[in-house]
């Protein structure tokens, strides 16, 4: 059921990017897509009876891989990077253009 919901938000995502021609509302919906993928990648590397790799009395046991850990922050870091790094180009392209909207823009730019 949990899958479901992470597969509807990466379509919902998906279709925001295809059907807003408002530029500020595609990197919204890019940034729900990538939530939906980063949610998917923890929700299958989510496992039972795994322990953390912290030193302790506990028995050892099956313990976690720290690497997905790593692998989740890092495309975090680089989706906020990017998605800082598109609303820059959108804050550009709004001192030339009155509007934000695609199809507008490729009108005016158009010889």
């Amino acid at each position: 059921m949990l899958e479901a919901f992470v597969f509807a938000t990466i379509f919902c995502g998906f279709l925001g990017i295809i059907l807003k021609k408002n530029l500020v509302m595609k990197i919204i919906s890019m940034d729900v897509m990538s939530t939906g993928v980063i949610a998917y990648y923890v929700l299958i590397a989510s496992r039972d009876g795994l322990f953390t790799p912290i030193i302790s009395d506990a028995a050892n046991g099956a313990y976690a891989d720290p690497v997905p850990q790593a692998v989740i922050l890092t495309g975090i870091v680089i989706g906020f990077s990017i998605q800082c790094l598109m609303l820059v180009g959108v804050m550009k392209l709004a001192r030339d253009n009155p509007t934000l909207e695609s199809n507008e823009i490729e009108k005016s730019n158009t010889p």
